[in-house]
């Protein structure tokens, strides 16, 4: 079998499985919904290839994803260089984003954490400083989760044995909840 077909291959199962996930995506647009008709903004963070899902996904809240309609407040955490840069120097980078969820957060607002492994002690801590801030909790997750399963209200775990495959099947589901709530929120 060709590369091509192998990686194909493996790609289709991993999008195969993610029929399992339908309810749980359904929740977390509902949770994104409210959130966002109440007038509360999403956070969302990861780190590597998942911080620039995060900047992607805030970007279509904010622009637009397929429909003309108004913007939704939702801000990547992972973004700002000489925030992360400051907050890693003068404390640590497993602070950089509960420190901003400490900043930015308010009850009502929603955080999605982003993670192909599910092994980044920086999003756990986002998770936690959220909690304690009545910030609702989403986390995308890869393979079994890691040490971040459990943490956040609504999870959604891509299992598989590819970072790439992950990544491409959560960009999936991100646009999937994108589409979902350009349905629901009002257009203007």
């Amino acid at each position: 079998m060709s590369h091509f077909h192998s990686s194909l291959k493996d790609a289709l199962a991993t999008f195969k499985a993610l029929s399992a996930h339908e309810a749980t995506l359904l929740e977390a647009a509902a949770v994104l919904e409210t959130a966002f008709l109440a007038g509360h903004k999403l956070l969302i963070c990861g780190n590597g290839g998942s911080a620039s899902d995060a900047a992607h996904i805030a970007t279509e809240f904010v622009c637009r994803f397929k429909a003309d309609r108004r913007p939704y407040p939702a801000l990547a955490l992972n973004t700002d260089a000489g925030l992360l840069t400051a907050i890693s120097n003068d404390y640590a980078y497993q602070e950089a984003f509960a420190r901003q969820v400490k900043a930015f957060g308010q009850k009502g607002d929603v955080l999605l954490v982003i993670s192909t492994s599910g092994k980044s002690r920086n999003l756990l801590d986002a998770i936690e400083e959220a909690r304690r801030a009545d910030v609702r909790t989403i986390a995308l997750l890869g393979r079994q989760g890691g040490f971040t399963k459990g943490a956040a209200e609504i999870e959604i775990i891509v299992d598989g044995p590819d970072t790439a495959r992950i990544q491409e099947a959560q960009k999936f589901l991100l646009h999937v909840l994108c589409e979902i709530l350009e349905e629901r929120l009002p257009k203007e």
